[in-house]
């Protein structure tokens, strides 16, 4: 079967416009998450139930995407998954800030998260086709760094809105409406523009059948590189934990915290780039960075001097550049293209798990002491840095670094 229109733009422009589809994506729900907590209490909420619903919030934008991937790949509707997720998430942020009831509010937050979940596996795997040509690592970095922009500027215009309104929650919110909808036409203008990303596939691998889109059967590669990625996410603190320490221990006035998350998103986009870029010329290696960077982060985040914090906090958010970018681009060289979906939900899903059981034992340990939160992280960080070893050895993916023409 042949398709009907090839893809009438590049594949790095498809890229960079996917990178501002994201940029104004995350400029509405990151702005919301950065005052969902302040938001619910004036409802009436208490900090259990705060914690709660972000926490099933989170849960459902990972854990869905076990149900949601193979879905894509099984109607190869790739662009109406991505759609349906951003418009969810669209509609329910400038919704949130006029909910008058705690219960509708909570529901509004819970659903944002679910939009996520939607859109994830399916966009991540039109980004696998196009980045086929433009290189994986750098592809998936410079979505990644587009992308943080909105990360930043969303919060800020929150925080300012807040001001200029005196603590109105629903113009602040209502606001996020105007990058919604330019996202939302931008995303249809994608999808009319490149119908079927898939033909930006050009690693295609000779000699292998088309992959069955009916039971999904993942290389042992792909699960040797999960179990990697889980490990080093056990031993990641989330900045929630981080943000913490900054209040209690007074370093910083808690009008700071979101200018330093600020500065973190920016680091973030800059190792993305640079992980990318260095992924692309000697392929999964480099994600040996990740486990080192990660052990470095409590000694300095959990210190009592604020120069340290915002050098770990720094540290961290370079961590997580190369989370949300390289780690990626791994996922889409070791997996078939027709069952790139179904293993993004999977490798969500491993990463959300172990995201949530982290930032659970770095809360518990920081509780308990600072210093045994640091042995412990270190210890965790060096595990994973020998099961990445163990994977760079038995992968076949290495081989096409290893190859002349991959150095081109």
């Amino acid at each position: 079967m042949t398709n009907s229109r090839p893809p009438a733009i590049s594949a790095w422009r498809f890229v960079i416009t996917f990178g501002t589809v994201s940029l104004l994506a995350d400029f509405v729900y990151e702005g919301a998450r950065s005052v969902t907590g302040p938001l619910l209490a004036t409802l009436g909420a208490t900090g259990l139930l705060v914690g709660v619903v972000t926490g099933i919030g989170e849960a459902a934008a990972l854990l869905l995407r076990l149900v949601s991937g193979p879905l894509a790949d099984r109607t190869r509707r790739f662009w109406a998954w991505t759609i349906a997720g951003y418009a969810l998430t669209v509609i329910s942020v400038p919704t949130l800030g006029y909910a008058g009831a705690l219960w509708v509010a909570c529901t509004l937050v819970i659903l944002e998260r679910v939009g996520k979940a939607i859109r994830a596996p399916a966009k991540d795997a039109l980004l696998s086709y196009a980045t086929a040509a433009t290189g994986r690592g750098r592809g998936f970095a410079v979505h990644e760094a587009i992308d943080q922009f909105g990360a930043v500027i969303g919060p800020l215009v929150v925080a300012g809105m807040l001001a200029l309104t005196g603590t109105q929650y629903g113009p602040t919110l209502a606001i996020l409406a105007l990058p919604g909808v330019l996202a939302l036409a931008l995303l249809v203008w994608l999808r009319w523009k490149a119908p079927h990303p898939m033909d930006y596939e050009i690693q295609r691998r000779e000699n292998e059948p088309p992959a069955p889109r009916g039971r999904l059967r993942l290389s042992r590669a792909f699960w040797m590189y999960s179990a990697f990625t889980a490990t080093t996410m056990l031993g990641f603190a989330t900045f929630g934990v981080i943000s913490f320490h900054i209040v209690e221990a007074n370093l910083l006035p808690p009008v700071l915290v979101p200018v330093l998350y600020a500065g973190v998103m920016v680091v973030d986009a800059l190792a993305a780039l640079a992980t990318g870029w260095a992924y692309d010329r000697f392929g999964p290696r480099v994600l040996l960075a990740l486990p080192i960077v990660a052990a470095t982060v409590p000694a300095l985040a959990f210190a009592d001097t604020v120069a340290a914090v915002i050098a770990g906090s720094l540290l961290w958010g370079m961590a997580l550049g190369i989370q949300e970018s390289t780690l990626r681009a791994t996922v889409a060289d070791l997996v078939d293209a027709n069952r790139r979906s179904t293993a993004y939900g999977i490798f969500a899903a491993v990463v959300g798990v172990a995201t949530a059981a982290g930032g659970a034992a770095a809360g518990a340990l920081y509780d308990v002491s600072v210093p045994l939160l640091v042995a412990v992280t270190i210890a965790v960080q060096v595990s994973a840095a020998l099961l990445l070893l163990v994977f760079t050895f038995h992968a076949p993916i290495l081989a096409r670094f290893r190859a002349p023409s991959a150095r081109r």
